[in-house]
């Protein structure tokens, strides 16, 4: 069950659409998009393909820029209320020296390898200029005269640290990313934050909950079980690298503060809420 399909009820096939400014047989992404309902996958392939393709300097990748005006239009260019998917490719690896004037070259890290910073200055580059062009965007979003909610977040850290993966005390942060949920001056949920207690360290399956906790939104039964599971354990994941040391075996758990828990130090409501989000 997806997120989108909320929006696909209420509104029919056009209730959602992705945008990703990559190829879309990759990964099956044109497969597995129809599988959640999205009505229409625009991507540099796709027909018609996405519309904005600008790449910043020698960059391979569309911009964050760019990305971020595909969302724009159709917002604008829609009366009704829709679900937007957007994966950027701005900042994925590799990250070779793409970008003309780089200030992150200049830090001193002599530590580190070459090629490890290189690869560090060029992604802080590209992160740094996606920390503008994302405030921009919510700029504009502020102008809209709709409400507009936006769930942001990283799916992973690249895979550049090879010096700070070799502490194991690094390995939890090392498999963070930052997050935000926000809405636009038009929203009711305008300036509405969520309690930082609860919503500090969280995992990418209860961005629904939170975002519905965040608008003050009406929920299905399915939607409260996901934010009584949050509450009781705020976050969940699955480990898919060799280093298991911080999970319980093949999942890892946090708590508030983001400290490990073990399943069998977890409370019996939370184990039966568990038991429930399995079925």
């Amino acid at each position: 069950y997806t997120f989108n399909q909320i929006w696909n009820d209420a509104y029919g096939k056009n209730g959602s659409v992705a945008f990703h400014p990559y190829f879309k047989n990759m990964y099956l992404r044109d497969s597995n998009y129809k599988k959640f309902g999205f009505n229409k996958l625009y991507s540099l392939d796709s027909k018609p393909p996405i519309t904005h393709q600008d790449h910043i300097d020698s960059s391979p990748y569309v911009s964050d820029a760019a990305s971020y005006q595909n969302v724009l239009d159709s917002i604008n260019s829609n009366d009704h209320t829709q679900f937007i998917q957007l994966v950027t490719m701005q900042n994925h690896a590799p990250y070779n020296d793409f970008y003309a004037d780089n200030q992150f070259k200049e830090a001193d890290v002599s530590q580190l390898s070459d090629e490890e910073k290189q690869s560090i200055d060029n992604y802080a580059k590209g992160i740094s200029l996606t920390d503008q062009e994302t405030a921009d965007f919510l700029n504009q979003l502020n102008a809209v005269d709709k409400p507009v909610t936006v769930i942001f977040y990283g799916d992973h850290l690249p895979g550049i640290y090879s010096t700070a993966t070799k502490d194991k005390n690094n390995t939890l942060v090392m498999h963070e990313t930052d997050y935000f949920i926000w809405s636009n001056q038009a929203s009711a949920s305008a300036g509405v934050k969520l309690d930082p207690q609860t919503a500090g360290y969280v995992s990418s399956n209860s961005f629904m909950a939170l975002a519905a906790e965040h608008m003050n939104a009406k929920v299905s039964p399915y939607l409260e079980m996901l934010t009584q599971v949050q509450a009781q354990i705020p976050a969940i994941s699955r480990l898919i690298s060799s280093n298991d040391s911080w999970g319980d075996g093949s999942t890892a758990y946090l708590d508030a503060e983001g400290n490990r828990v073990k399943r069998k130090d977890l409370s019996k409501e939370a184990n039966q809420l568990l038991n429930d989000y399995r079925l």
